[in-house]
């Protein structure tokens, strides 16, 4: 279906704690934020993605694809106490007052190198304007009514939900977002949080394409799935 006036928006923050550089650092001998961008240009015009970072390293990284970085985000706006709605409201204004307003955000993080344009139209064609928001998610290996416990007044472990099945696949299953795409109606976000939305729905991914790099780990498993 046809998006209401997107803007992709691809958060890019100089500063990692977990792997130090990482938007810039070589995936495979490509920089990390290029997979994101690539995917993105795939999908979307230009001058309707827009790279909010706050790094001179990534902008010209970025600028060497051919994609114009349209600002330098705020150093209010890029320690690890800022969340992601105030960097997506910052992004928002800055195209309003160039005369766009944007009614879908895109939201593509770059930690997600194996989220392709093929994954993104997929996800786009079950978004509907009526929704907050639809996020993709992979299903989890862990499952509440199963393998996930908790500790009760007494101290013993029991099921973090209550249930009466022998086996895992038996279980309903369970999602958890796994980072890599977050389409989000404007007029939702504008009014609440995004931990508040409710008319939230899913695009599921497998469990490769669903790595998210947060820490080294994550960064060797991907450089040895990329080299396979």
């Amino acid at each position: 279906m046809k998006i209401p006036k997107p803007l992709v928006i691809i958060p890019a923050r100089g500063g990692s704690k977990g792997i130090p550089g990482k938007n810039s650092k070589l995936l495979s001998g490509k920089p990390l934020i290029n997979y994101t961008v690539e995917a993105a240009r795939q999908v979307f015009a230009d001058e309707l993605i827009c790279v909010s970072t706050d790094d001179l390293i990534i902008k010209s990284l970025v600028e060497a694809t051919g994609l114009k970085v349209p600002f330098l985000r705020p150093e209010a706006l890029s320690t690890d106490l800022v969340g992601t709605q105030e960097v997506l409201m910052h992004a928002l204004e800055y195209y309003a007052l160039n005369g766009y307003e944007a009614e879908t955000i895109i939201l593509l993080q770059p930690t997600s190198p194996f989220r392709t344009a093929k994954h993104l139209s997929e996800a786009l064609e079950i978004y509907s304007p009526d929704l907050e928001m639809l996020v993709s998610v992979v299903e989890s290996k862990s499952n509440p009514y199963f393998n996930l416990k908790e500790e009760n007044a007494e101290g013993f472990l029991e099921n973090s939900k209550a249930s009466s099945f022998k086996r895992r696949q038996d279980c309903p299953p369970v999602y958890e977002y796994n980072g890599a795409i977050y389409i989000i109606n404007v007029t939702a976000l504008k009014s609440k949080q995004i931990s508040d939305f409710k008319n939230v729905k899913k695009y599921v991914m497998n469990q490769m394409d669903s790595i998210d790099l947060d820490e080294p780990l994550d960064w060797e498993l991907a450089e040895l799935l990329m080299n396979k």
